[in-house]
């Protein structure tokens, strides 16, 4: 998914510099040319992040769907990649649990946010 989003990007930026998909031109040189860094996928995290810190706060029907706290047996096949686990990943937190904790305080929701977003990938 991600490297879609990427691809996604780089062709956003190549039509908007008006350079043809058959030039030979790579995508750092693109970049450069264009004076920018690869944006899309740290913007898309880090509006998950708000959005998931808002529903975690609310705690009412949205914080069961996104904790995944349902009884029952599960599909066959590899489970689904949860937002929680995403989003620890790229914050370079261990445990969805933690974060969930972290999630209560909006001040430093918000910090940990900003620091992941300048450091994430």
């Amino acid at each position: 998914m991600k490297s879609s989003l990427e691809a996604t990007e780089m062709w956003f930026l190549r039509r908007m510099m008006r350079i043809p998909w058959t030039a030979k031109k790579t995508n750092e040189e693109i970049l450069t040319e264009a004076q920018t860094t690869r944006q899309l996928m740290t913007k898309i995290r880090k509006r998950q992040a708000k959005f998931v810190g808002h529903v975690i706060r609310r705690n009412q029907l949205e914080h069961l769907v996104t904790t995944g706290k349902f009884y029952g047996k599960r599909g066959r096949g590899r489970p689904r990649e949860k937002m929680l686990d995403s989003l620890a990943d790229w914050m370079d937190i261990e445990k969805p649990s933690e974060m969930i904790r972290k999630m209560r305080c909006r001040v430093g929701w918000r910090s940990l946010i900003a620091h992941a977003s300048r450091h994430g990938t």
